[in-house]
């Protein structure tokens, strides 16, 4: 038994007076939204909302990849994300000069995988999407990035995702659970996503997983497993593929390294781990640390990991890191029972299903 996770599951309990209060706050937040106290606003103009009601961990960015290497050919799409840990404030569209500080780590991930499509941060999304469709009048449609609590705003479609270990029927308020919503929020999702399922997933385990979140009649339930790819350099793309031999570092500042751990003990000799907080905004200091640990390592074959969300912030020590083998996983989700292509039509023809605003609108 780990005595961490005793420690932190006990610890968690002690904060249970915490945790309803905070639940309390949340009804009574959805109670004032569900009774048109206040208002949600909806826009007549195909806006897709990616989010969960967890605290992190469930594959948002994946995902919204995903939508954007589905509807890219087809559509002319952009992002709004909250920008978390940004130094700037309000509206601000991406361009060649940004950087994660100016509009947080997961925008500059999707603004660097996809030069072309624009990319918006704003606290306020109420705000941030008539601006971005002033700036880009010819969009089809936005996807929104962790916006699904931001009830400020009515998306016509919600894709809420959920970890198969963690499902939200499983789990409790913020900070005692992971929970930043209650359980019945669910009901205005039109799409759920159970995320980092078991690649061989048996129908069976299928089956209980439905019976455990009992979809609505409206809602549409899909499962999906990581797909890693190829590791990539940071600096210049080259490729390079795990072994059997190699002792790996790990470099991690992410809500949940868990699967990038259960990857590296499946495929590598060996790792260590370099854990840093979620979103964690890297100094020199902390790259001196990496190296200092890396070379520590006594091993003929080896290199150092990190994590798409993590390169973006570690991405301006240049200079630095032309020095160190460092490598970056990407990944995707893999739809499982082949219903991947069921997922795309639906999102295509909730697209179609929705008229352009007039231009001068």
């Amino acid at each position: 038994m780990n005595l961490n996770n005793v420690f932190l599951k006990s610890f968690r309990i002690v904060l249970l007076p915490f945790a309803l209060l905070y639940g309390l706050a949340v009804m009574i937040r959805n109670w004032l939204f569900d009774k048109n106290y206040l208002k949600s606003i909806p826009f007549n103009f195909p806006l897709i909302c990616v989010g969960n009601i967890a605290v992190g961990g469930t594959g948002k960015s994946p995902m919204v990849e995903y939508l954007i290497d589905l509807l890219h050919p087809e559509f002319k799409i952009a992002t709004v994300s909250r920008g978390y840990k940004r130094k700037t404030k309000g509206y601000v569209l991406a361009n060649d000069k940004s950087t994660a500080l100016d509009i947080g780590d997961e925008s500059m991930q999707f603004h660097q995988k996809y030069p072309d499509i624009s990319v918006a941060v704003g606290e306020e999304r109420l705000v941030a999407i008539p601006q971005l469709l002033h700036d880009n009048p010819d969009l089809d449609a936005i996807i929104l990035d962790d916006a699904f609590q931001h009830r400020d705003i009515k998306p016509g479609l919600n894709i809420v995702l959920t970890e198969y270990s963690n499902l939200y029927v499983h789990d409790f308020f913020f900070p005692t659970g992971d929970l930043r919503d209650q359980h019945s929020s669910m009901k205005r999702a039109e799409i759920i996503v159970i995320t980092k399922c078991p690649a061989d997933l048996w129908e069976d385990n299928k089956q209980k997983l439905l019976r455990a979140i009992k979809p609505l009649p409206h809602q549409k339930v899909f499962f999906t497993t990581i797909n890693y790819g190829m590791p990539y350099h940071i600096l210049n793309k080259d490729l390079r593929a795990i072994k059997t031999t190699d002792e790996v570092l790990l470099v991690c500042g992410i809500a949940n390294p868990k699967p990038i751990k259960e990857y590296l003990h499946k495929y590598a000799y060996t790792y260590y781990q370099k854990n840093y907080s979620d979103h964690h905004i890297f100094s020199i200091d902390d790259l001196r640390d990496i190296k200092e640990k890396f070379e520590g390592i006594d091993a003929k074959e080896k290199f150092i990991l990190t994590t798409e969300k993590d390169a973006v912030r570690l991405a301006k020590f240049t200079d630095e890191l032309a020095q160190l083998p460092i490598y970056v996983l990407p990944i995707k989700h893999k739809f499982l029972f082949n219903e991947g292509e069921e997922f795309n039509k639906l999102v295509i023809s909730f697209i179609n299903s929705i008229s352009k605003p007039l231009q001068n609108e």
